[in-house]
């Protein structure tokens, strides 16, 4: 039996947030046990906590179908329990991962903060097709010249579509099908919908379609957040100041408001690093023994 914990991740006023799975000691687990223990969790991403030979430790990510190289909420939720269980005090660490190595702070309250690969900007993406995977208008998505649909990433690549307002994302109606083949025809593992207009102030209102991986929306991404904040720098939607604090909100069409917070360290506009932050919640722990796991 394994214990899998429910962690809440990036929640706000200590309610909503993202479930992400956490095992904390997985050394005895190999791939297939690892994804069985996904698979058999349901939830968009499960962390994986590991020791490390290069970092303090080594977190794997995997998703109900597949793993993935880095996971924000996850993250968050890994390090949150391994504080709460006293596993780490508050302080400065390092974390391996698949996306290479991470900076990790915990503080005393309970903020965890992750930093995040430079961004990649990649391809643009037809408006007109990415509307259409929506459910959209093409007039529903900001035009081009403001803001192009662009591939982009810092750890993870996906498709980031401005939307133009709040009524039009509510509005997304989702072929997930359709989006999963759009995405694999461009590298991506799916489509980071956002728009300017927010309900409680935040830089952006954003929602979450990656069915490449086997995520049909989830509540709080926070790599893609990331890579939304330094998009917004790169247009010239935001001001590129030496250091910027952006938060997103997230989560609310699926019932899990989540707060996002990210700082962009930049000199003139080269970006010279990506933060993420967030708080979390321990809901429930559960011993699992998924069919076909195997143990070291």
């Amino acid at each position: 039996m394994v214990d899998a914990f429910t962690v809440h991740a990036f929640t706000r006023e200590g309610v909503g947030g993202n479930p992400a799975g956490v095992v904390l000691d997985a050394e005895g687990l190999d791939d297939s046990a690892m994804q069985a223990i996904a698979t058999e969790l349901g939830m968009s991403e499960t962390a994986f906590v590991l020791p490390s030979q290069s970092c303090d430790l080594r977190l794997r990510f995997f998703a109900p179908s597949a793993e993935v190289r880095l996971c924000g909420h996850a993250t968050v939720a890994g390090w949150h329990l391994l504080l709460e269980k006293g596993r780490v005090g508050a302080g400065d660490y390092t974390m391996e991962t698949l996306a290479g190595p991470q900076s990790i702070s915990c503080s005393g309250e309970g903020l965890v903060t992750m930093s995040q690969n430079l961004p990649e900007f990649g391809a643009t993406v037809p408006l007109a097709q990415v509307a259409q995977v929506l459910g959209l208008q093409r007039a529903d998505l900001v035009p081009s010249e403001q803001m192009p649909v662009q591939i982009a990433s810092t750890g993870l690549h996906k498709i980031f579509a401005p939307v133009r307002s709040l009524e039009a994302i509510r509005r997304i109606a989702p072929d997930l099908t359709a989006i999963e083949e759009l995405s694999r025809s461009f590298g991506a593992i799916g489509i980071y919908c956002f728009t300017r207009e927010t309900l409680r102030g935040a830089t952006a209102h954003c929602r979450n379609f990656a069915p490449v991986v086997g995520i049909r929306e989830d509540s709080a991404t926070g790599t893609s957040a990331a890579a939304t904040a330094c998009l917004l720098v790169h247009h010239g939607l935001v001001p590129a100041e030496s250091t910027t604090h952006l938060s997103f909100e997230q989560g609310d069409a699926i019932d899990q408001p989540s707060e996002i917070l990210v700082r962009l360290e930049l000199d003139g506009s080269d970006f010279r690093g990506v933060f993420v932050s967030g708080r979390a919640r321990t809901t429930r722990v559960d011993p699992i023994e998924p069919t076909g796991l195997e143990l070291l």
